[in-house]
């Protein structure tokens, strides 16, 4: 269907990055542009592409490196690179996740960010944190293996918030409202104990049975 319909565009404020070449976006050499046939947010390096789309009259359109390819009918010979374990995108995690929203991070004595956090059901022990839901590429993970928990919010704290220890490693969360850190909690003290829900939903199976 590229180039043939005109797509769903990701709004400016769903990316931090290039969807393409995954550089952060900046006011002045990073500026944002859309593929005229995905619909993606990337950078004037990636869309300095143009190729003719149905769905636009046959009109030359600014489109990224990858639908001109495809459009052209011209394969990339270079293969694929495995894809790393920051390279996954969240929109392909966030839709098969375990759980996903925006929390406030805050490591060490920095100031507090939002960050878009998932924990994906096919890694259900670690915890990814994006800029932003459409970002290519996550910031950091979190193994969440081992970790000791601390729900209970100081006096410098965010309302809802809760800690994640380690050795020296600490990171700092905290959500909207108590409902939302209540269902992060019930997630992340299983996977620090190595468990999922599904596995507790088995055992729960099992129990009654």
């Amino acid at each position: 269907e590229l180039g043939k319909r005109a797509p769903r565009w990701i709004r400016d404020n769903e990316v931090t990055m290039c969807m393409k070449c995954k550089e952060p976006f900046n006011a002045l050499t990073r500026r944002r542009h859309h593929c005229r046939a995905c619909g993606h947010v990337v950078c004037w390096k990636c869309s300095d592409y143009k190729a003719h789309l149905e769905y636009d009259g046959n009109k030359l359109n600014k489109v990224c490196k990858d639908c001109y390819h495809v459009i052209i009918g011209c394969t990339d010979s270079e293969e694929k690179k495995r894809k790393g374990i920051l390279e996954i995108e969240s929109a392909e995690v966030s839709g098969n996740s375990v759980i996903c929203s925006f929390l406030q991070y805050m490591e060490k004595s920095k100031p507090w960010q939002k960050a878009w956090c998932v924990i994906p059901k096919q890694e259900a022990l670690v915890l990814y944190m994006y800029g932003a839901p459409q970002d290519v590429k996550a910031l950091a993970t979190i193994p969440l293996l081992g970790y000791t928990v601390d729900d209970t919010p100081k006096s410098a704290d965010l309302p809802h918030s809760f800690k994640l220890t380690q050795s020296k490693s600490v990171h700092s969360f905290a959500a909207d409202n108590e409902e939302l850190k209540q269902k992060w909690l019930k997630v992340i003290h299983l996977a620090v104990k190595g468990e999922t829900l599904e596995y507790q939903n088995e055992l729960q199976v099992n129990l009654e049975e």
